[in-house]
């Protein structure tokens, strides 16, 4: 579960691109409950979703060219700006330069060299989350990647990760990250290396998030029936707890996750 969202390098923003945001605001507020507030009229459509009063995350209009719907994970930066020349030096791209978003902070989007986009920021008036691990929040991160080999060096050079590997049986590894110096107490997030026959399919590199839900069947069934495609049912993974995997009824990957621990 997330405890690191106050740490440099740790998850600590999570919003929405898509085609249709009044769409996808009554598809998640019907499987989670959010409620939508806009960010206001200089801010293109962009609004924040909340649980009982509190931010878990937000969503917006898709803005980059053949940009496909997609939730992206934002980790803290004390810099953007030097951030970004890290991600360079690692043999990533800057895809959205430093950019300052009005008094709440500075934002820039990356990919990595494996190809899964993610984000930085790095607060100002707006801190970042104010909600996760509990029903309709974000609690776990996951990418899973073409290359986790490179997907490890990357993040550990340009964000300082520290990450442990995890055998899963059968010649499978996962691997847990954290923030530097916070060991298990600050894990955020897993990196799983995609089966051949996942990479034969045509996959790609992509971060997915996990929302915490208090009952996974009952919430995989309200989004099936909400227009969400079923990718992985739900299942049990031994001290984690029963999970499953969705698209949302635009394409966009995330998981739900009843947390053993929660």
């Amino acid at each position: 579960m997330l405890t690191s969202t106050q740490v440099p390098g740790g998850l600590n923003w999570l919003d929405l691109g898509t085609p249709d945001v009044d769409a996808a605001v009554a598809f998640y507020s019907g499987v989670f409950g959010w409620e939508f507030a806009s960010a206001g009229p200089e801010a293109g459509g962009y609004g924040f979703l909340r649980q009982d009063g509190r931010m878990v995350a937000a969503v917006g209009p898709l803005t980059e060219e053949g940009a496909s719907s997609a939730w992206t994970v934002y980790f803290r930066s004390v810099d953007a700006d030097a951030t970004a020349k890290a991600v360079e030096q690692a043999g990533g791209s800057v895809r959205v330069p430093p950019t300052d978003v009005l008094t709440s902070g500075r934002t820039a989007g990356f990919t990595d060299p494996t190809g899964a986009e993610f984000a930085v920021w790095q607060p100002r008036d707006t801190d970042g989350l104010e909600l996760v691990n509990d029903p309709g929040s974000v609690s776990w991160i996951e990418l899973y990647t073409t290359d986790a080999a490179a997907a490890k060096d990357f993040y550990g050079s340009v964000l300082s990760w520290e990450t442990r590997d995890k055998p899963m049986g059968e010649g499978v590894v996962y691997t847990v990250a954290a923030p530097a110096g916070g060991g298990e107490q600050t894990m955020h997030g897993g990196i799983m290396q995609l089966a051949q026959e996942n990479l034969d399919a045509g996959s790609t590199s992509e971060w997915h998030p996990y929302f915490e839900v208090t009952d996974c069947d009952a919430t995989l069934a309200r989004a099936a029936e909400l227009g969400a495609t079923v990718i992985i049912p739900a299942m049990d993974g031994e001290g984690v707890g029963r999970f499953a995997m969705l698209l949302d009824p635009f394409g966009a990957p995330f998981a739900i996750i009843t947390s053993a621990t929660a």
